[in-house]
């Protein structure tokens, strides 16, 4: 179980906030209300966004067919394009109905590769990865490793699609504080992050033992690091905010005063008050990453969610600012909040909406959430929330989801190569005035992108054009220090996979940690 998520309802009132960098300005925010067989949007912002939520019938037949003829699978992380992510749920449950193979999964950055995985052992024979550059990288390895590298993965743009938090961990500042984490201390083990590249895991292996985690499993990698090697020292990265979020929640079990039976009980078996100390003062966090969404949601935003929306439930991301985090945190000592990844966040909502759905009343009855996270969550939130709704023949339940952005924050950019940017007239979504809540990489996958690639593999004429829409391939025939550099990229991914199987830190990991 996600200790984040077994955390939620049991964490003091106590933390240390790490302060993101923007103030807005705003009374209110854009949110969009969810009934059984109904949408209302309130303000612009998500008015744009519910305007695709109900895809046109004939994009998605020409989807559906197209995919049929490609024998294309598609695998999309959750930040889609709310377009796009309606269409592809459309033409999923219309290949569930029919009785026929799912050809599409849209999920968090880990499950992708296994998706695409159980997709090519059913058959595709490609497949169209649509979400930042590295997680085509990652889809492209896991797939290479369960026997299916001969089969091409591909992105929906020719374009790089860039992460502004794995770009921080590909500049010589974090290889230097790689460098010095391991002269500091050689029993020292690296936990970076999946959202970086593979170049990144390679370098960094080559530097110290690495391990990679998600936003799921990293409390559990450090608790179980730490239990099996008391003396480690762990480096986390790139995620600032993130790390010291960590951090801030060790910290609170302690100022907490919780036993060392509860902590065994409601943390982890094997380690006690002493270990907690041991494990918080042990951490170095890189001090420079942040995701340029996360990043957005900063003191202003948070003093209108308390003082305007202090009836709401609060989600929040791992990845926010301390800010954020700690008002969800406090919201979930009355089981009022979440913290951790988007999978986390859409369960906590699903559960919420289920209860509320169970409750045998005739009075209306409006659950409202804010959403702590990138906005292209809400496909996915809408989703459940109506089936589930439809299921019970709830017609008195809504759930409504709070975008904590600018009611007017719709705007567009010709001037970057990024085409939307967070700040001033920023981006869909992002303003000075409240926030950031749309990823402007993600965006660079959308519907007609993702026709042109199924069209060219299905007229099978443009082999090499398609080879601009393959994952970078920077590590190819190359060598660190003798070693293979694909290997060494692949090596933390094959780690947590193996830890996640067995709960336990691998034993090769270990004798690289300790030298024996």
């Amino acid at each position: 179980m996600d200790r984040c998520r077994l955390l939620n309802n049991k964490f003091p009132r106590v933390f240390s906030t790490a302060t993101a960098a923007h103030d807005q300005s705003l009374n209110a925010f854009p949110s969009i209300v969810i009934g059984a067989n109904t949408l209302s949007p309130q303000g612009s912002f998500a008015e744009a966004q519910a305007h695709f939520l109900k895809p046109d019938e004939n994009a998605v037949e020409e989807l559906a067919v197209n995919l049929l003829k490609s024998n294309m699978g598609v695998v999309a992380h959750y930040y889609m394009d709310v377009e796009l992510q309606a269409v592809l749920t459309a033409v999923h449950k219309g290949q569930q109905l029919s009785g026929g193979k799912s050809r599409i999964a849209i999920a968090d950055s880990l499950a992708m590769g296994d998706f695409a995985v159980k997709m090519c052992e059913e058959g595709a024979t490609s497949i169209a990865c649509l979400g930042v550059d590295f997680m085509s990288e990652s889809v492209a390895t896991i797939m290479t490793r369960n026997g299916f590298g001969h089969i091409p993965v591909y992105r929906a743009t020719s374009k790089s699609i860039g992460c502004s938090l794995a770009e921080s961990a590909e500049r010589d500042s974090y290889r230097a504080w790689l460098h010095k984490g391991k002269a500091a201390n050689p029993s020292s083990l690296h936990i970076v992050y999946i959202n970086t590249s593979l170049e990144t895991k390679a370098v960094s292996s080559s530097i110290m033992p690495t391990i990679t985690c998600t936003s799921s499993n990293v409390m559990l990698t450090m608790l179980q690091a730490s239990a099996q090697i008391p003396d480690i020292s762990i480096l986390y990265g790139p995620d600032t905010y993130m790390g010291e979020n960590l951090v801030n929640m060790f910290d609170a079990i302690l100022k907490a005063g919780w036993t060392d039976d509860q902590i065994k009980r409601d943390l982890h078996p094997l380690h006690n008050k002493d270990s907690i100390r041991r494990l918080r003062d042990c951490i170095d966090v890189f001090p420079n990453g942040n995701c340029v969404v996360h990043h957005m949601f900063g003191g202003e935003v948070v003093r209108t969610v308390k003082e305007n929306y202090d009836d709401a439930f609060v989600s929040a991301h791992l990845e926010v600012p301390g800010e954020m985090f700690e008002i969800a945190m406090e919201k979930s000592l009355e089981g009022k909040g979440v913290v951790g990844s988007t999978s986390d966040i859409l369960k906590f909502i699903s559960e919420k909406v289920t209860e509320a759905a169970k409750e045998d009343t005739t009075q209306k009855k409006r659950l409202k959430f804010i959403l702590g996270t990138e906005a292209g969550m809400v496909t996915s939130i809408v989703k459940s929330a109506q089936e589930i709704l439809q299921l019970a023949n709830s017609s008195n339940v809504e759930a409504e989801i709070i975008f904590p952005v600018s009611s007017e924050a719709v705007m567009g950019t010709e001037d970057s190569e990024l085409a939307v940017v967070p700040g001033v007239a920023g981006g869909e979504g992002c303003s000075t005035a409240g926030g950031c809540a749309t990823c402007p990489f993600m965006k660079m996958n959308d519907l007609d992108a993702l026709n042109d690639v199924i069209d060219l593999v299905i007229k099978n004429e443009h082999e090499f054009k398609l080879k601009s829409f393959l994952p970078p391939d920077k590590l190819r025939g190359k060598k660190i220090d003798g070693t293979c550099a694909i290997d060494l990229g692949s090596e933390p991914i094959i780690f947590m996979r193996n830890f996640m199987k067995e709960k336990s830190i691998p034993l090769p990991l270990v004798q690289k940690i300790t030298g024996s």
